[in-house]
């Protein structure tokens, strides 16, 4: 069963002694970039990489940090690796300067590039995978100019599973109070996940990079199993704690319900991931676009765009670029995230995939104050109401300077609480600054 979070005030502190610390900060904040696969899926190609670059400059995302662009599965020849270096093939259709050129291009735009692999014989489009090539492929990498590594969890031989299974909410249930009672083969009390294949086909690849000239930041994309809460911090530099997102409210809220159990393990150089942005796509409405940005980063997630930019709306593109959300993201003082301080629609510490937690907060030395974020999670307009007294950073005073985050009204001198009818599945989001 899934651990209740503990509520504490958020304080800056040093980084576990576990964390993968990499050069020049490389890790230490949530990843700001954009991937291919929401948008593209397979179609990939180098003209698109490129103009993503070039939008995430002209559409202004750039100045605002987000500094990753990354392509996702189906970049190299299939099925088959060069026979005398083995190594992967970039498709010379899609890319025909290669891998290396569209990095050249996109390091002259002052971004970063980035690639994917996985930790089996194929990816999940069954191109070429890394199990057995680490090495190798992390040189390729390096040598390329790749600043990033999403490494996926497709193509696992029979070999190479775990011995035991891990209860993973979504994908082994669901279960509406988190636990997974029919597991075929659960591991005993006290199992040591480090011991699993899991975590030794992930290990081998952080050691790679770690070998080779060039830091890469490591993105661990195995859908929350084999425990990886309490051991991806000292692999990667973030790590899936779920299955996939998809452009629906319901799955949104499943993976936001179960991350806010996850909170106590993101700080400084490790995040837990819910998985790429859906912001811009599919049939959202806006207020679900507001309230999937808003959560993903209060809970100091990784902020990976999954949409196409050239196309994208001033409306999807206002929420991509809220700067309160986005300082308090990148806080360069605080690596802890917004917490529930209540759940609101349930009794707190409910495992709700529909209902997740809605209200939550967190100190923030980048808006010199506390966010505060109410989540409507109904389906119908509805009140909520955050009530200073209730909230653990807030808790001394009756009385605050308050700003709208999303307008950047100054809602001035602020007492006792703050009401705010929300459209459903919308989110409010505070700014709770000095006392008056």
């Amino acid at each position: 069963m899934l651990g209740p979070l503990t509520l504490a005030v958020t304080l800056p502190f040093l980084p576990a002694a576990n964390a993968l610390v990499r050069d020049n900060d490389v890790g230490k904040l949530p990843a700001l970039g954009w991937n291919t696969w929401n948008a593209f899926g397979c179609d990939i190609d180098s003209t698109k990489i490129i103009t993503a670059a070039n939008e995430v400059i002209n559409r202004g995302l750039k100045d605002l940090g987000y500094e990753y662009i990354n392509i996702d599965d189906c970049w190299s020849v299939k099925n088959t690796r060069d026979k005398s270096t083995n190594r992967m093939i970039p498709d010379p259709t899609k890319f025909p300067d290669g891998i290396s050129g569209v990095a050249k291009e996109v390091h002259d735009l002052g971004l970063k590039i980035g690639i994917y692999s996985s930790a089996g014989e194929e990816t999940c489009a069954h191109y070429p995978a890394s199990l057995g090539y680490e090495a190798v492929d992390a040189q390729s990498f390096a040598e390329w100019g790749i600043d990033y590594l999403k490494y996926d969890n497709c193509g696992v031989p029979s070999n190479w599973t775990d011995e035991y299974t891990y209860c993973v909410p979504d994908g082994d249930g669901p279960y509406p109070d988190g636990t997974c009672p029919d597991l075929t083969n659960p591991a005993p009390e006290g199992y040591d996940w480090k011991t699993s294949n899991t975590y030794k086909r992930y290990a081998a690849m952080r050691d790679a990079l770690l070998d080779v000239e060039r830091t890469i930041f490591y993105s661990l994309c195995g859908w929350g199993q084999a425990n990886v809460n309490s051991w991806g911090m000292e692999v990667g530099n973030s790590w899936r704690m779920s299955g996939d997102i998809t452009v629906d409210w319901a799955r949104i809220a499943q993976i936001a319900n179960e991350n806010s159990f996850y909170m106590d393990h993101v700080n400084f150089w490790g995040r837990a991931d819910p998985d790429m942005l859906e912001v811009g796509n599919g049939d959202l409405t806006i207020e679900e676009n507001r309230a999937h940005f808003a959560l993903w980063a209060v809970m100091k997630s990784p902020l990976i765009i999954g949409t196409a930019l050239d196309s994208i709306d001033d409306a999807h593109l206002a929420i991509l670029k809220n700067k309160y959300l986005l300082d308090f993201n990148q806080d360069p003082v605080i690596g802890t995230p917004a917490r529930p301080y209540k759940w609101g629609y349930n009794p707190d510490r409910t495992f709700d995939p529909v209902h997740p937690a809605e209200y939550w907060s967190g100190a923030s030395s980048t808006l010199d104050g506390t966010v505060v974020l109410m989540l409507n999670s109904e389906n119908v307009t509805s009140t909520r109401t955050a009530t200073w007294r209730e909230i653990p950073e807030l808790k001394s005073h009756d009385a605050y300077q308050v700003v709208d985050a999303w307008t950047g009204k100054d809602l001035g001198c602020v007492k006792n609480k703050y009401k705010a009818s929300l459209k459903s599945h919308d989110a409010a989001v505070l700014v709770v600054k000095e006392k008056c």
